[in-house]
C-alpha cells in the first residue's frame, strides 16, 4: 500500500526538520515576520503537516528558545569540565567565555534565534523558557561565586550584575561578529583580557 504524500512528509521531515527550518527563519527575520506557512515552506512540507508535531507557532518557538539556551549552557559547562582540577581562576573564566561564544557563533541557528527573538515573543513563551534560562544563569552565578570565594574576583563586585554584563556583552557579538576577522576563540581571548585586566593602564589612572 502506498503511503499518502502528507504522511511521507511527516516521516521524512519530522520535528527536527521543522525546528531547524523555523530556527533559521527566526534568526533571519524575527518572531513576528515568520508564519507557520513560511516555516512549512522552508521545511518542504504542507502547512497542515506541522500540526502533526506542534500545536502552534509558539510551541515551536518555545522549543527553539530552550534548545538555544541548552546549547550555550552545555558548551560552557563542557569547556570548564575539560580543564584540570587545579586550573587557575583566569583559565576557568576564559573557558566559560569560550564555550558561550562557540555555542553562539559556531553552532547553528538555535542560539542566534534565541538571542534575537526572546524579547519579541509573547509573555507566556518567555515564561515557559525561564526554567532553562534560570538554570544557565545559576551555573554562571555558581561559577563566579567560586571564583570570588577563591579571591580571584574582588569581594566588592556584585556578581549578579557581573553576570548580566557578561551575558549581554557575549550575546551582542551576534550583531557584528565577522569570522573573517578572527574566530570565536580569539574573540573570547580578547573579552577575557578586558574583563580580567580592564582597559586603563594602572599607571595612568588617578586615585
Amino acid at each position: 500500500m502506498s503511503i499518502p504524500k502528507e504522511n511521507t512528509e511527516k516521516r521524512e521531515v519530522g520535528r527536527a526538520g521543522i525546528l531547524k527550518a523555523a530556527a533559521s527563519l527566526f534568526r533571519q527575520y524575527g518572531y513576528g515576520a515568520v508564519s507557520l506557512r513560511a516555516i512549512a515552506e522552508a521545511a518542504g512540507i504542507k502547512a497542515g503537516s506541522i500540526y502533526y508535531h506542534f500545536d502552534s507557532k509558539d510551541a515551536i518557538v518555545t522549543e527553539i528558545l530552550d534548545a538555544g539556551i541548552v546549547a550555550v549552557h552545555e558548551e560552557a559547562r563542557a569547556a570548564v569540565l575539560a580543564l584540570p582540577d587545579d586550573a587557575a581562576p583566569e583559565v576557568i573564566f576564559r573557558a566559560a567565555i569560550r564555550g558561550h561564544l562557540r555555542a553562539l557563533l559556531e553552532h547553528g541557528d538555535y542560539t542566534s534565534a534565541n538571542v534575537r527573538i526572546f524579547g519579541q515573543v509573547p509573555a507566556a513563551v518567555r515564561d515557559a523558557n525561564l526554567p532553562v534560562r534560570k538554570a544557565y544563569e545559576k551555573y554562571l552565578d555558581d561559577l563566579l561565586s567560586g571564583l570570588q570565594a577563591s579571591g580571584a574576583i574582588r569581594e566588592d563586585v556584585n556578581l549578579s550584575r557581573l553576570r548580566l554584563l557578561l551575558i549581554g556583552a557575549l550575546n551582542a557579538t551576534l550583531e557584528w561578529f565577522d569570522p573573517k576577522q578572527g574566530g570565536a576563540e580569539a574573540l573570547a581571548d580578547d573579552y577575557t583580557e578586558i574583563f580580567l585586566n580592564g582597559i586603563f593602564n594602572k599607571t595612568g589612572v588617578t586615585p
